[in-house]
């Protein structure tokens, strides 16, 4: 009997109604554009509406939560990975402190929400957990808890876990938590719209004009008027020579949600070396299932997505014994040159316009954190974690050398994305639907895909935004830009910026 094939929806739209908006049709006044319907956008938006009063707009590319948010694994938690004895070191001891506090804070946030509003969300507290297996990475774990301990942070080193994974040490945070993000998140837009906030789907921001007051447009003509813009889309849909494509890299990470008979211990679980693995559980239909998370890599580079799958589903098969993959997704987040993201003003010269990005695949936290920092600054009221986390920040070290090396990367791929092999123009008549090829016509790299009706969908591959090559990606069936993390559907559609328009379609 043939496997049936998980559902590549995350498990986070199952079994939930989420309201649907129209789409802007006409020129709009707010007093707060907000450009992203995901945890920054929205936590945003009902901070400047509940506690503030001000009209607010959100304007999202898609439906509400199907970005970064709604692809998310929706950690709740200050352990963001080996980072404290990082910033310590490229940072000093006082901003190490004040990331750590910026993340505690986000959490006590989140649970205000919860009980203020009593959402049911299935907020958990649970321990977190990073372990190795790789004797280099033991004495990282130990500077790692030299590091708590200079910070105050809560932590201790263990030889074993709950889980049974061979380890030689791990680092255990107390007291963290994860939750269903999207229950937690369609109860703050209902009352951001009982607020008076409004919503528009399927509306794409292009461009920001400034005259009396910043107006944003969108790519039908549209103009929303507000005194202050919040550009919240993950890759900022705005530069402002700000110059964020070369400040940032994107990279991808994988989701399965097994069903097993292996009773899981509880806890959130992460290891400190490569290949990535991140495991935490979820209630399904009355089920409690597993997530096993990672396989990371740049976006558009590295092997093929199925091999990606099939990695996490033998490393889920030798933890459980017993695992039937209910659903597979993947995930894209942006890290910045020193890790830190990007939360402010998104130049020194656009006061009026903020951003908030690259967070590092923490953007429970790190998108929380945001909007209260994002809301203070445009009450005019003092924020003590807005000087750390302003885009208007480059760091010689380690900022140099890795803009360096992230820009080195791009410029190798875009030139042999040009040089390429491509595959001759006959091999379209072996195609099987599902299957993509890149192949030249009339002399021009193109990119060839045969959905299941046998229909034959070509594109230029050269993507729109900066002129990169996109690659198959045959996971997901996307083209995916290895420079700086477009995507686009299968007929060239703009799925996830900075691109934004779509790959041009070739019909002969």
């Amino acid at each position: 009997m043939a496997k049936e094939k998980p559902n590549t929806e995350p498990i986070w739209r199952q079994e939930i109604h989420l309201p649907s908006f129209s789409t802007l049709k006409e020129n709009i006044d707010a007093d707060v554009a907000i450009i992203g319907a995901g945890i920054t956008g929205i936590t945003t938006a009902y901070l400047l509406t509940k506690h503030h009063g001000l009209k607010v707009a959100i304007l999202d590319s898609d439906v509400i939560l199907n970005g970064a948010t709604g692809h998310t694994t929706a950690k709740v938690t200050a352990q963001h990975g080996l980072i404290y004895d990082e910033l310590i070191n490229h940072f000093g001891e006082e901003h190490a402190r004040l990331y750590y506090e910026a993340q505690v804070e986000a959490i006590e946030i989140i649970k205000q929400f919860i009980n203020t509003l009593n959402i049911d969300c299935q907020l958990t507290e649970e321990d977190a957990y990073i372990y190795t297996n790789n004797e280099k990475y033991v004495e990282k774990l130990k500077k790692e808890k030299k590091a708590y301990d200079l910070l105050n942070i809560k932590g201790d080193l263990l030889d074993k876990i709950p889980l049974n994974l061979p380890i030689k040490l791990a680092l255990r945070m107390n007291n963290q938590a994860q939750f269903h993000p999207l229950l937690y998140l369609k109860r703050l837009v209902e009352e951001i719209q009982q607020l008076g906030g409004s919503v528009f789907e399927n509306t794409t921001a292009v461009d920001i004009e400034f005259n009396k007051r910043p107006a944003v447009i969108t790519d039908q003509g549209i103009r929303v008027f507000c005194n202050y813009v919040i550009v919240a889309s993950q890759f900022p849909f705005y530069d402002g020579e700000g110059f964020y494509p070369m400040r940032m890299y994107p990279e991808r990470a994988y989701v399965l949600a097994i069903k097993s008979s292996f009773k899981y211990p509880g806890g959130m679980y992460i290891n400190a070396e490569s290949p990535s693995r991140s495991i935490r559980s979820v209630q399904y239909n009355g089920e409690e299932l597993l997530l096993i998370i990672g396989e990371n890599h740049k976006t558009g580079q590295g092997k093929e997505t199925r091999y990606h799958y099939q990695a996490l589903e033998n490393f889920a098969q030798d933890l459980t014994q017993s695992s039937e993959p209910l659903f597979r997704w993947s995930t894209q987040d942006l890290t910045t040159l020193d890790k830190l993201p990007y939360i402010g003003p998104i130049t020194p010269t656009h006061q009026n316009v903020f951003v908030a990005t690259g967070y590092r695949k923490w953007g429970m936290t790190n998108g929380t954190i945001a909007a209260k920092i994002i809301t203070d600054q445009i009450i005019g009221k003092k924020n003590r974690y807005s000087k750390l986390f302003t885009p208007a920040r480059f760091k010689i070290d380690p900022g140099l050398k890795r803009f360096a090396a992230i820009n080195l990367d791009v410029a190798k791929h875009m030139l042999r994305g040009k040089f390429d092999h491509t595959k001759d123009i006959k091999a379209i008549e072996k195609m099987r639907p599902g299957e993509a090829l890149i192949t030249r016509v009339n002399g021009k790299r193109t990119g060839v895909y045969m959905d299941e009706h046998h229909k034959v969908h070509l594109v230029n591959t050269t993507c729109t935004h900066l002129g990169c090559e996109v690659e198959w990606n045959s996971g997901d069936h996307t083209w995916d830009c290895p420079c700086h993390g477009s995507r686009f559907s299968y007929t060239g559609e703009v799925i996830t910026g900075p691109a934004k328009k779509p790959l041009k379609r070739i019909t002969e």
